[in-house]
């Protein structure tokens, strides 16, 4: 197995200690040794706690299994507290700013964060951007200050096909950032495409692929983070349209062929567990090639299961039952909704390989400022607590 593949080497280790990308590191070392799913996932969850601030407590573990998120792997993305890193810290006594907001989420126990972007207020240590490599390494300072793992970044993925040199060097830069900060994967928060149609998912996959070599060549995975839209039905054959695009489907669902036609070693993803099983309420019927209407229910944990290894990263995102918003969900702290965490995290597995990040979108609020850092804290106390059931 080569260190690029190596998920807990000591090798790696050392390198994200240094700061330095995985290329460089085994140049040096040369150099050194030379001179020298079955059904869906529904369920309710133990207790349906509709207040925002309240969680449904805590799991001692009477009766059941193994943790099944390890305290290593317990990460945030810190979109979910974006209203907290730019907050004014002379406006305010709470916390402000990257380096305040890495303390609180170090206390509430969080071991791991993924950025959404690089900026904060401009008055916090550091000023408004530290999107640049003297940034980073006062961000990785902070990171190790405070016990923190950097796992990821939603950031820059060049728009343009094929590639303009200006958006190779920005995507270069971003990963030069990401090596210091200590990151093994990169991405972006956004669908390859928003397409439905083959044609143009084999446009993204060619993208895709060449964007995962520039990255894997500087150490890097790239993935892709996905909203509900991928996970619908790719429309791949029947009659044409007046513009010659097909208006039927197979039953394939866009994800999955973009998991098919992109090369493993060069592209990875995030699933957003929330919006997976937004889509898994949405997109359950789909009309053949034949003209038929045929019905395939969405199995988000199966997905995984079936391509285990190209998701290191999940967004651990709860929801309660809408029946008026379109989703079948509204977005709640993790742990307070209904998805069945403990039955998806122990149908895929491999739990010291894969990373929850919790998020929440609507966890910043206009009249309590305090908000979203109390339920990060929430949270956190409800993922800690998952168990393996006991049978």
């Amino acid at each position: 197995m080569t260190a690029f593949n190596d998920e807990s080497g000591s090798g790696d280790a050392l390198r994200r200690s240094l700061g330095v990308n995985r290329r460089r590191f085994l140049s040096t070392c040369t150099a050194v040794a030379a001179g020298a799913v079955a059904a869906p996932v529904l369920g309710a969850s133990p207790a349906l706690a509709q207040d925002r601030g309240r969680g449904h407590g805590h799991d001692h573990g009477h009766g059941r299994g193994h943790v099944l998120v390890p305290p290593g792997r317990r990460g945030i993305i810190l979109y979910t507290v974006r209203d907290a890193t730019a907050r004014d810290p002379l406006a305010s006594d709470l916390p402000s700013g990257f380096r305040e907001v890495f303390k609180q989420l170090a206390r509430h126990g969080y071991r791991q964060v993924e950025f959404a972007g690089y900026n904060q207020h401009a008055n916090a240590p550091g000023g408004a951007s530290l999107e640049s490599v003297a940034g980073a390494r006062l961000l990785r300072s902070w990171l190790d200050d405070y016990g923190l793992r950097a796992q990821g970044n939603h950031g820059f993925i060049p728009p343009s096909w094929p590639l303009t040199s200006a958006d190779v060097d920005r995507f270069k830069q971003h990963l030069e950032i990401a090596n210091i900060l200590g990151m093994d994967h990169m991405g972006t928060g956004g669908d390859p495409t928003g397409s439905s149609y083959r044609a143009d998912w084999d446009v993204a996959a060619d993208k895709w692929n060449a964007l995962g070599a520039i990255a894997r060549r500087e150490g890097i995975k790239l993935y892709t983070h996905n909203h509900d839209a991928a996970y619908g039905f790719l429309l791949d054959g029947g009659p044409l349209d007046d513009q010659g695009r097909p208006t039927r489907s197979s039953g394939i669902r866009k994800l999955e062929y973009f998991l098919k036609v992109t090369d493993p070693k060069l592209v990875w993803l995030e699933m957003d567990i929330f919006w997976a099983h937004v889509a898994q309420y949405k997109f359950h019927t789909y009309t053949a090639h034949d003209g038929s209407t045929r019905k395939k229910v969405f199995d988000p944990a199966g997905l995984v299961a079936r391509h285990n290894k190209r998701y290191p990263l999940f967004h651990a995102k709860d929801g309660v039952v809408s029946t008026t918003n379109g989703m079948g969900y509204d977005m709640v702290p993790f742990g307070t909704g209904v998805i069945d965490y403990t039955t998806f995290f122990s149908r895929v597995g491999d739990r010291n390989y894969h990373n929850p990040m919790v998020e929440d979108d609507n966890s910043p609020s206009a009249t309590d400022p305090a908000q979203s850092l109390r339920e990060a804290k929430i949270s956190y106390d409800n993922l800690a607590a998952l168990r393996a059931r006991r049978h």
